[in-house]
């Protein structure tokens, strides 16, 4: 991240960094006093609530399963035993993928996510770039990431350094 930050503030030396305008904006800050967002943060955090509650009652399924599985366990034959074993572990099984259907990286939750809360985000940065536009700012970052949410199209380097390693 800091051979990015040196790359940019490199670039914007060569440009001539007296004449630019930067700012940042606190994009939490932001978010946070809008009450479309909030609705959204609180549907989100039901609908996650109710789901872990929903994986951690199977969860008590299984708990269930295997407690019962060790109280009979002697009385079963070696067949019984394999067979309770391995529903257990199937059970065990559905359980996480249950989990990872809600909760994984491309999850449900992630996807409600993004239906609620992804327009909202890009309003803002919408926002953003008509400010900076109408401003004359050449740079807008974010105060929570330190990342760059608005840069004017002249400081993209991206052909000339694409430009500079084909030559290679």
């Amino acid at each position: 991240m800091k051979w990015f930050f040196a790359l940019v503030f490199s670039a914007l030396l060569s440009t001539g960094l007296s004449a630019q305008k930067f700012a940042y904006v606190d994009i939490d800050k932001i978010l946070n006093g809008m009450d479309d967002y909030q609705k959204a943060q609180t549907d989100l955090d039901n609908i996650a609530s109710k789901w872990k509650q929903e994986i951690a009652q199977e969860y008590d399924k299984i708990k269930g399963m295997y407690n019962k599985y060790q109280a009979e366990q002697v009385l079963l034959s070696e067949d019984a035993r394999k067979q309770r074993e391995e529903e257990i572990t199937q059970k065990e099984k559905e359980v996480r993928d249950l989990q990872k259907q809600k909760f994984g990286t491309d999850g449900a939750l992630f996807q409600k996510r993004q239906e609620l809360v992804k327009p909202i985000q890009e309003r803002v940065y919408s926002a953003i770039e008509r400010y900076a536009n109408e401003k004359g700012y050449d740079f807008i970052f974010d105060k929570g990431t330190a990342g760059i949410i608005f840069s004017g199209a002249k400081f993209d380097l991206t052909e000339d350094i694409s430009k500079a390693l084909s030559k290679k």
